[in-house]
């Protein structure tokens, strides 16, 4: 080590080349957003989505566009607008199909054929009265082409599968085109391409905000430390070359930017500012001893620099045990995190180091003599631990236990407009959709001959039908479509387009009598239900977003429908589909935390094991963080707070940096100890020593964490606030319990 401080400016170099290369690479660096990240990887049921999807497509491919207007949608200049927008859009790039109400029709048999009668007829207004009657008779349109009211109409378009970002932009550029050459303002979006551009749009502005608001802090907290502009230009300077580096290394990686990107400058330039403030503190101690700036150094890096190894390292242990996570999206957040820390200590370690030794210690140095209050307020808290231990005890006890039962109220009943950017176009978009139609999720039951039966067969469109009905019955799901709409269309359309005959024909004969109709009149609607051999076939419908929970006992109410009433030797019946998955996600939420947790405690235990070499001082040193993990689990509890994948990350933040002060203050107890000090002498000197860059970095922490606060993603705001919380309470067992247990497990 002293070889390597010996080349300082080397090592700038070195710095300034990466720095540099880290810029260029930078322009690379991509955000995305796909709720696919959140699918639980390896689980049965999307490998089975993933080849139900080679036969049928996607289910998230589409784009809503709903339409107000002031009064009705029965105005025939508006209608002609819409229909003018709803014939240009089938020509937009990436759209395979486009459906509105202007552009379909009902199917009429008559003695010379089938004849169409238009649904709205657009250039007699007599009968807009009568049209919309039929509509609300029918309710086969209502709340998925047009609403109750008859106060907005939607035009569907279908778009080519799994559309990336640029294609969704092009996409939503030339359709806000399209919306304003007709006139048509008052309009909501709704499908994947727009969560797409929303929801990248936010990350992208959550990192810009993210990273100004905490290099703003680190500013102002160690200008009010050291009050030595230098100092705090050398350590702001290092820890924004780490953050530099760091997004760098995930460009070249191919890494790619999700919902959880905005966690990374705050980690980066907060967890670095620790490292930063932990050296410098100490460097800064042996200065004043009158020590030569690289002997002082290196006694540091000896000393402190240890413990600031070990603190990265399970920092960078407690993200990793994300990695256990089945949803893709949180699991890389974990591995980059992890690769984020140990950056940031690198260079925290060589080039703030290198950075120290160029100036003279006069300028380092405080020009006035150092505080006595700080001596004064860390000696108080050490003898309030030795004349209290008892109620300390008995408190944390208490407290442990209110936390054990506050983690029992926790619940999942997670809603996706959770997610969504806080009063945003895209949130209101959501919620007018959520109100006046079916909402977002989407929905399928794939449906599986069994045997020798085919999709087509008369008892299996039977079953088919029973279990479309079923779904009727469940208020949160709408807009439902599968084969026998087919059957349903053409025997309405014998019977004068009455809506009393929008049902399966009762006899075999009749229903035989449509296939071949059906074949010349709907051939690529009909393909898009069942598959070629005819043996697999769907029901397609949208769902409220009314909560994972609630729609995890609605799928559970369905699978007890298909068992008990449905013939399973003839067909079979099972729930798919990208909105499944996210609600089954839940159920892995709280697995993989918990085996994730129990890895990483591992670890770091056996980090502790050969640092202290002592099954006391290991048990000593992880009580005081495992009751913090306690109550960021009774927080969500007490507070209503669903866990879900995007929270989860408390736990692994909480874990990864509590630990950090605990290592820093049993590492100086252990070094006073091994230098002859009794316990109280050694515990003395290590709350004088320790106990101020373990407040000060704190403090940064729950300061840098509450930033989340003004940010527009509601889940981020819950971490801000759960982990800025949770680690001034592990600060507080630091300084108060572990003295406590030092004492009395420590003969």
């Amino acid at each position: 080590m002293h070889k390597i401080l010996a080349l300082k400016k080397t090592i700038l170099v070195i710095f300034g080349i990466l720095s540099v290369f880290a810029v260029l690479a930078l322009g690379n660096l991509k955000f995305s957003f796909d709720f696919s990240q959140f699918f639980p990887e390896g689980d049965p049921d999307l490998i089975f989505y993933n080849e139900f999807i080679e036969e049928f497509g996607t289910d998230d491919n589409f784009l809503l566009i709903a339409i107000e207007n002031e009064s009705t949608v029965f105005d025939q200049a508006f209608l002609e607008r819409f229909d003018a927008l709803s014939k240009e859009a089938k020509k937009l790039p990436f759209v395979t199909q486009s459906q509105s109400l202007t552009t379909l029709f009902y199917p009429l048999k008559t003695s010379f054929g089938y004849t169409k009668l238009p649904i709205i007829h657009i250039n007699d207004s007599t009968k807009y009265a009568s049209d919309f009657e039929k509509l609300k008779e029918d309710n086969f349109y209502t709340n998925a082409l047009i609403d109750e009211n008859g106060t907005s109409l939607v035009l569907a378009l279908e778009t080519e599968d799994k559309l990336d970002y640029e294609q969704s932009i092009v996409l939503l550029t030339k359709v806000r085109s399209l919306l304003n050459k007709h006139g048509l303002k008052n309009h909501h979006l709704l499908g994947r391409t727009y969560f797409y551009e929303a929801l990248v749009a936010m990350q992208k502005h959550e990192v810009t905000v993210t990273s100004i608001a905490s290099i703003l802090l680190i500013f102002l907290v160690l200008l009010l430390i050291y009050r030595r502009i230098l100092i705090v230009f050398i350590a702001l300077f290092s820890i924004t070359i780490a953050l530099l580096l760091f997004l760098g290394l995930l460009s070249v990686l191919g890494k790619e930017l999700n919902a959880m990107a905005a966690f990374y400058p705050i980690l980066m330039l907060i967890v670095g500012t620790s490292d930063v403030i932990h050296i410098v503190d100490d460097y800064l101690i042996k200065l004043k001893t009158g020590l030569p700036k690289e002997k002082a150094l290196w006694s540091t890096l000896k000393e402190v620099g240890t413990s600031t190894l070990l603190t990265s390292a399970t920092t960078a242990i407690g993200f990793a045990s994300l990695l256990t996570s089945k949803s893709s999206s949180i699991s890389d957040f974990g591995l980059n995190a992890a690769i984020g820390v140990l950056t940031a200590f690198v260079t925290v370690i060589f080039l703030t180091s290198a950075l120290i030794l160029l100036p003279k210690k006069e300028y380092l140095l405080p020009k006035r003599e150092a505080s006595k209050k700080w001596p004064k307020l860390l000696s108080g808290i050490n003898n309030y631990t030795k004349k209290h231990h008892r109620p300390i005890l008995y408190g944390s006890l208490i407290f442990t236990l209110v936390c054990t039962y506050g983690i029992t109220k926790i619940d999942t009943n997670y809603q996706i407009k959770e997610s969504l950017p806080t009063n945003s176009t895209i949130a209101s978009d959501f919620k007018f959709f959520q109100d006046h139609y079916s909402g977002f999720r989407p929905l399928e039951v794939a449906v599986m001959t069994q045997g020798e039966s085919k999709i087509s067969d008369f008892d299996v469109i039977q079953q088919i039908e029973k279990v479309e009905q079923q779904l009727r019955t469940e208020a949160p799901i709408k807009n439902i479509n599968s084969i026998s709409s087919f059957y349903k269309t053409l025997h309405k359309a014998h019977n004068l387009n009455k809506s009393d005959f929008f049902v399966l024909p009762k006899d075999s004969v009749t229903f035989e009598s449509y296939k071949a109709d059906i074949n010349k009149m709907a051939r690529k609607q009909y393909a898009k239900f069942v598959n070629k051999n005819e043996t697999k076939s769907r029901i397609r419908a949208r769902v409220l977003d009314v909560g994972t929970d609630t729609l995890n006992q609605l799928y559970e109410r369905f699978d007890r429908f298909t068992a008990a009433q449905t013939d399973s030797s003839q067909v079979k019946f099972k729930l798919t589909g990208s909105g499944v998955l996210l609600d089954k996600n839940s159920y892995y939420i709280q697995d993989s935390l918990i085996s994730g947790l129990l890895a990483g405690l591992l670890m770091v235990a056996l980090i502790m094991a050969l640092l202290f070499k002592n099954l006391k001082l290991l048990l000593i040193s992880l009580l005081p963080n495992l009751v913090p993990l306690l109550f960021a689990g009774a927080l969500l509890g007490y507070l209503n707070i669903p866990l879900e994948s995007t929270i989860s990350v408390v736990f692994a933040i909480v874990f990864g940096i509590a630990v950090d002060d605990t290592i820093h203050f049993l590492g100086r107890y252990k070094l006073s100890r091994d230098g002859g000090l009794s316990k109280e002498a050694a515990l003395e000197v290590t709350f004088l020593k320790t106990g101020r860059a373990l407040i000060i970095t704190t403090t940064t922490l729950f300061f840098g964490f509450l930033i989340l606060l003004f940010s527009a993603h509601a889940p981020s705001v819950t971490i801000g606030l759960l982990v800025s919380i949770t680690l001034l309470t592990a600060l507080v067992l630091d300084l108060l319990l572990l003295p406590v247990l030092i004492r009395k497990w420590l003969r």
